[in-house]
């Protein structure tokens, strides 16, 4: 039992160690082996030490590459793209452009707005703190905040600096 157990262990791992090269054939297809063929630009293919945890993910992305692998192959076998095709790559290619920048702009206009609100919690904290604060009544007339008055404001001013400078 221990033998066989052995045995199969042994062989799933020789498989990983078989394929030491990696080169670009005739056809454009890439090809393994334990030695590539003469003048043929390869590259050395390390096997992975041990499995990773996040396997399936891996599985996941080894899948859509394969994926995108066959794409461009079939791109390859039916030759050259035409213009339409051109055409159509490049206004796909603008338009994600086009959406990444505004996700950018997007972004840069949030964290102007967010810095831009921090300054003004603070500068009320710091108002506030000064002491003498006066408001204005339904009637038009100022009065001043007394000092429980001021000190809800002082806490609620607080609040927003903790909200929006964090």
């Amino acid at each position: 039992m221990r033998k066989a157990l052995l045995l199969i262990a042994s062989l799933a791992f020789t498989g990983s160690a078989a394929a030491q090269y990696k080169w670009v054939d005739q056809n454009g297809r890439i090809q393994y082996g334990d030695t590539p063929p003469a003048g043929a630009r390869s590259s050395t293919v390390r096997p992975s030490p041990a499995p990773r945890v996040d396997a399936a993910q891996d599985e996941a992305k080894d899948d859509a590459k394969k994926d995108e692998a066959k794409k461009e192959e079939a791109k390859k076998d039916k030759g050259p793209a035409t213009m339409a095709e051109k055409e159509a790559d490049f206004r796909k290619r603008r338009l994600e452009a086009d959406k990444e920048r505004e996700k950018q702009a997007q972004a840069q206009q949030d964290a102007d707005r967010k810095r831009e609100n921090c300054a003004r919690a603070r500068e009320n904290v710091r108002v506030l703190e000064s002491g003498r604060v006066t408001r204005v009544d339904g009637k038009g007339e100022r009065y001043y905040l007394d000092d429980a008055q001021l000190a809800q404001e002082t806490v609620k001013a607080r609040q927003v600096v903790q909200e929006w400078c964090n």
